[in-house]
C-alpha cells in the first residue's frame, strides 16, 4: 500500500490569513454586519464557508450563512483578479514536500478551500502536479468530517494506518482521528498547539524541517 502525506492548504501549506480577513470583512459589511475580529477569522479558517459563517454568527439563520458564504466568495475571486491575493508558502515547505516525496511518500490535499481556489493556489507555486489526490469543500462535508480524508486514502490507494494528515487547526485533527489515520499538528499556522493536541495529534512540529525528520521516524 501506499503511504500518504495529506495536508491541510490555508495555515500549513500557505499564509492565507490576510486575505481571508479581507475577504470576511468585505462580505459582512455588504450584509450591513460588522465584520469579525481577526482572531475571530483565524478560529474558523479550515472550515467550509457555511460552517464558517454559522460558527461567526450562531445566532443567525441558515439562509443567511449560505448568502455570507457566496458574498465572500465573490470578494475573494474578485480580490484574487485584482492581484490583492497573497497566500505565500511557509518558509521551508517546499523543500519539505520535495523531501517527501523523494523518500516514497505519495501527496495529497484536503482543504475547506474550494476546487477552483486550490488549483489556483498552487499553481501559484508550481505545486499543483505534486499531489495525487486534491479534496475539497466543494465536494465533501466540512471538516472535521472524514469524508475528505477517506476520499484521499482511497483515491491514492493508501490505508488509513500508514496516512498522516498533516494540519494547524483541531479540524484538522478530528477528522484525521475520525477516518482512523495519524494526525501531525504544525505550529506555524491558527489553532495552537494545546488544542492540536487535545483534538488528537500525535505530535506538533514547529518547523518544516522538523515535519520532514517526523515523517522519517514515522516512515
Amino acid at each position: 500500500m501506499n503511504r500518504l502525506a495529506l495536508f491541510d492548504c490555508d495555515g500549513t501549506l500557505v499564509d492565507s490569513h490576510g486575505a481571508i480577513g479581507r475577504a470576511m470583512d468585505e462580505c459582512f459589511t455588504c450584509h450591513g454586519l460588522t465584520p469579525p475580529d481577526r482572531h475571530a477569522t483565524r478560529r474558523v479558517i479550515g472550515l467550509s464557508l457555511p460552517h464558517a459563517m454559522q460558527a461567526l454568527l450562531p445566532d443567525a439563520e441558515a439562509e443567511l450563512h449560505h448568502a455570507l458564504a457566496e458574498t465572500y466568495k465573490s470578494a475573494f475571486q474578485r480580490h484574487r483578479a485584482e492581484g490583492l491575493v497573497d497566500e505565500p508558502l511557509f518558509e521551508g515547505i517546499a523543500e519539505a514536500l520535495a523531501a517527501l516525496e523523494a523518500r516514497g511518500w505519495l501527496l495529497g490535499v484536503a482543504t475547506g478551500k474550494s476546487d477552483r481556489g486550490l488549483r489556483l493556489c498552487l499553481e501559484r507555486h508550481g505545486l499543483h502536479a505534486r499531489f495525487v489526490t486534491l479534496q475539497t469543500a466543494d465536494r465533501h462535508p466540512s471538516k472535521p468530517h472524514p469524508a475528505m480524508a477517506e476520499a484521499a486514502i482511497a483515491e491514492a490507494g493508501a490505508a488509513p494506518e500508514i496516512t498522516v494528515m498533516i494540519g494547524d487547526t483541531s479540524f484538522d485533527m478530528m477528522m484525521a482521528r475520525a477516518a482512523g489515520a495519524h494526525a501531525l499538528g504544525v505550529g506555524w499556522g491558527y489553532h495552537d498547539a494545546a488544542e492540536l493536541q487535545a483534538a488528537g495529534a500525535a505530535a506538533v512540529v514547529d518547523t518544516a524541517e522538523e515535519l520532514t525528520c517526523w515523517m522519517e521516524r514515522f516512515a
